[in-house]
């Protein structure tokens, strides 16, 4: 079964103890079409400018990715500017530029709309609410968020939770949106809007389940021996993780346990490399290589 997915697509300048890359593919929809492209199909609904490298589009057409669903405005493409210090888990966003992104609504081409499998990315819950309102009858809906959109839009939020079947967050996010710190009781407290279950994303910590119909399931994260660029790897695991269910079309309580190790084990190969890796770049150039200059 094919995954859609609804998110940002965009260019990204990253920096780490280990090097900078800069304009290199990013965005979430880069990451989790990549990621879910190893187990099945993937439809992308998301907006670029002008600017967008053309050799970016092939990485993910060789992936099939399906980018009819991309729109293409007269502009700049959304960019992100971020980098980390030792603590990888933790990113400080030196600059954003949404661009063509800030005008983005999402629609859907026909076909797109009988998609089983839809993952909503952490854009704004209004943008989430009107990819639900032109989907029929999936027979999975997955989100994503965000600490600003808790912060800003929690009412419109809540209302995509109550309409998803699994919920997707990371761990501060979660106790942000339930205002507890105990991550079992913060679960519990979005399962009673309606999701089956909620997954909780804990970086190098690996991924906690809490699910109705099964309890609670901690699945740790696969060990690295070297972690280069964090940036995506949560946007991977919910790839490797949608794309898992997908490809099965099982979305059972024992294959939401598996997904969770598979999304966990694509995950890892993400940090290995800057951004979505070399494959990304638009040349062989050393240029496009990361600089170990800091």
């Amino acid at each position: 079964m094919t995954v859609l997915v609804v998110g940002s697509l965009g260019l990204d300048t990253l920096k780490t103890p280990f090097g900078k890359v800069e304009d290199v593919l990013g965005g979430t929809v880069s990451y989790f079409s990549l990621a879910a492209s190893v187990y099945t199909g993937v439809q992308v609904v998301a907006v670029v400018g002008t600017d967008f490298p053309e050799a970016y589009r092939g990485v993910l057409e060789r992936r099939d990715v399906d980018l009819r669903g991309l729109q293409v405005k007269e502009g700049r493409t959304f960019r992100w500017s971020g980098q980390y210090k030792f603590d990888m888990n933790v990113a400080e966003t030196l600059d954003t530029q949404l661009n063509v992104f800030a005008d983005f609504h999402p629609h859907l081409i026909d076909d797109y709309r009988s998609t089983a499998y839809v993952f909503l990315a952490n854009i704004h819950p209004t943008l989430q609410l009107e990819v639900l309102s032109q989907v029929h009858h999936p027979k999975l809906v997955v989100m994503d968020s965000m600490n600003l959109w808790i912060s800003t839009s929690k009412e419109t939020l809540t209302e995509v939770m109550r309409h998803s079947d699994i919920v997707l967050l990371n761990d501060g996010e979660v106790r942000q949106y339930s205002e507890t710190p105990n991550l079992i009781t913060a679960g519990r407290a979005i399962l009673e809007l309606g999701p089956r279950a909620v997954v909780i994303k804990k970086g190098e910590h690996g991924a906690l389940l809490i699910s109705r119909e099964d309890g609670v399931f901690v699945a740790p994260a696969y060990p690295q021996d070297e972690v280069r660029d964090p940036t995506g790897a949560g946007d991977s695991f919910a790839g490797g993780f949608i794309g898992y269910l997908a490809s099965r079309d099982d979305t059972s309580p024992d294959a939401i346990r598996r997904a969770i190790v598979h999304g966990s084990a694509v995950a890892s190969f993400t940090v290995e490399e800057f951004g979505v890796g070399s494959a990304s770049s638009p040349s062989s150039s050393t240029s496009q290589q990361p600089s170990t200059k800091c």
